[in-house]
């Protein structure tokens, strides 16, 4: 937890690791600790489980907390932790939460509270309540409105702010671009802001943002921190050229409901040795694996392998 007292540090490529299952359907506990080495190992600047990459909705709270505690556990102090603790109850949200603090998270990602589509007033006390009874841990608020039905206002994440100054951030799953710049503006711009829509990670960049949490960095790790190291050095040609060069895999892997495309792909290289899913979710139709395939071959190391971690490359 190195990291919890300075959130200043939570910048760049902080990969939403997809969680593995075996052909039994059960979490793969060793497959989540080999992908945070290999992560690590790819130069991601940070690590969350339990997102929507991770198919937190499909999994039982202890399997959450057995999650987050492997994913500490593999990590150390080698680079920032966030995971994602957030529930559709605050009963929920504050177990997890504190299994993520005991485990040593270097900070917490909540996401918005779904189908119960709250007011911004219902938002404020949810998100107060746990930012009091964690007020040495630092919160990243998640704003996914296309999952949750319901969008965090910026002058709600700005009262927020000024109330709890452990609220440090928040993730914008949001493809209203003139809502982030809106969040910027109302909380101020060394408010941690990070893209969560792969094609808004470099304009997001541009604009001030800390970062990106990426469903690509799961196959593309190296590549991802480059964007946001290229950006953080000022060359800003190469970071658009890289943004341009992604574009074609960051289109291709929401061809169907994330994280299906990326757990297929994921298996095709030898990333993982099951790219299965928990229902409802399935793997992308046989009409889109292909599509996924072509562009596969496109990026060098990218192509099928035998099912072991270390034929993964970086195309570059």
């Amino acid at each position: 937890m190195k990291y919890r007292t300075s959130p200043g540090s939570l910048r760049g490529s902080i990969v939403p690791l997809v969680t593995p299952f075996d052909n039994d359907g059960n979490v793969d506990m060793d497959a989540v600790r080999r992908l945070v080495e290999w992560q690590i190992a790819e130069g991601s600047h940070g690590i969350s489980v339990g997102g929507s990459s991770g198919e937190f909705i499909s999994q039982t709270l202890e399997e959450r907390s057995n999650v987050i505690r492997a994913a500490a556990e593999a990590i150390g102090d080698r680079v920032p932790f966030m995971p994602g603790t957030g529930a559709n109850t605050l009963a929920e949200t504050l177990a997890l939460t504190a299994c993520a603090s005991d485990a040593g998270a270097d900070a917490v990602l909540l996401i918005v509270p779904y189908y119960s589509r709250p007011s911004q007033e219902g938002l404020t006390a949810y998100f107060s309540a746990v930012a009091a009874e964690f007020n040495d841990l630092p919160i990243v608020v998640y704003n996914i409105p296309g999952r949750t039905g319901t969008n965090i206002a910026p002058e709600t994440l700005a009262g927020l702010r000024s109330r709890h100054p452990n609220i440090v951030g928040a993730k914008e799953a949001n493809k209203d671009f003139e809502h982030v710049s809106k969040v910027l503006h109302a909380c101020g711009t060394d408010f941690l802001v990070y893209s969560g829509i792969e094609l808004l990670c470099f304009p997001m960049l541009a604009i001030g943002g800390a970062g990106h949490l990426s469903a690509t960095a799961n196959l593309l790790p190296r590549e991802s921190a480059a964007l946001y190291d290229l950006a953080a050095k000022g060359s800003w040609d190469e970071a658009r050229a890289l943004h341009y060069e992604l574009l074609p895999l960051n289109e291709i892997l929401f061809i169907e409901t994330n994280p299906g495309p990326v757990k297929w792909a994921m298996e095709r290289i030898g990333l993982l040795t099951s790219g299965r899913l928990r229902p409802p979710l399935a793997l992308p139709s046989p009409g889109h694996r292909e599509a996924i395939e072509t562009i596969l071959h496109t990026y060098p190391g990218l192509s099928p392998a035998s099912p072991d971690i270390s034929h993964a490359q970086s195309f570059r």
